[in-house]
Parts: structure tokens; C-alpha cells; sequence
């Protein structure tokens, strides 16, 4: 059995995504001071964090397992989107001096996700028959 250079993209792709996702989990779920403040400068401090966990969570699961990489690409994508939106307009690059690593995390797991998207965009008429099956 050979692999293609596609096959060994996505899963590289699939996972930086949900290995960066799955890693900031146990920050949001233990309530770690840089969490708390994010969300508390944010005004969304304890659901936010914990939702956005929860949907971080979600969104690995489904980026991992091949026939919902697409749906979990999609909700990777709108997660960091909304991360990437709020470093720029309210938390700053940095966060509480980390350089801009939360940023960097954020960037690169909403790219991995938009190239994801881009591979698997044949799949969006299965992910439409499933939402609005007859």
C-alpha cells in the first residue's frame, strides 16, 4: 500500500489542526489564568471558555475522523476566525506576554482548516443531503 502525497497532506493538515485545538482544551477546562483573563476581557468568562472548548473539542473529533474532516474544517475555521477576530481587535497579538503564540496558534490552525476545507469542498453537497435530508 503506497500513500499519496494528498493522503499524507491531509492527515498532516488534520492533525496540526486538531493537535492545536485538543491543546489548549486543558488551559479552558482547568480554568488557567490566561484563559480566565482571555474570556474575561472578552466579557464572556466562564461560557465562553467553556463553550468554546466544547466546540474546539467537537471540531477535532470531526477534523480527525476522514468522513467529517469537511464539517470539522468548517467549525475549526469559524472557531479561529472568531479567535484571530478578537486578537485584532481586543486582546492584542500578545496575550498576557506570550509573544503572540496564542495568535500564531490561532493562524495556523484556521489555515490548516481552510486548506482542509479547500481539498474536501466536494463534500459539501453529502454535508447539505445530511442537514436537510428528506
Amino acid at each position: 500500500m503506497t500513500l499519496s502525497i494528498t493522503t499524507i497532506g491531509t492527515w498532516v493538515l488534520r492533525i496540526i489542526a486538531a493537535f492545536l485545538l485538543l491543546q489548549t482544551l486543558f488551559f479552558k477546562f482547568t480554568a488557567a489564568e490566561e484563559s480566565v483573563f482571555i474570556f474575561s476581557t472578552l466579557g464572556m468568562e466562564p461560557w465562553g471558555r467553556i463553550g468554546s472548548g466544547i466546540l474546539e473539542l467537537i471540531a477535532s473529533i470531526l477534523i480527525l475522523y476522514p468522513r467529517t474532516t469537511f464539517i470539522g474544517a468548517a467549525l475549526g475555521a469559524g472557531i479561529m476566525s472568531g479567535a484571530i477576530f478578537f486578537h485584532l481587535t481586543r486582546l492584542g497579538i500578545s496575550v498576557m506576554g506570550d509573544g503572540g503564540l496564542l495568535f500564531a496558534y490561532a493562524l495556523l490552525v484556521f489555515f490548516s482548516c481552510v486548506i482542509l476545507l479547500f481539498i474536501y469542498r466536494g463534500e459539501i453537497g453529502h454535508v447539505l443531503k445530511l442537514i436537510f435530508k428528506k
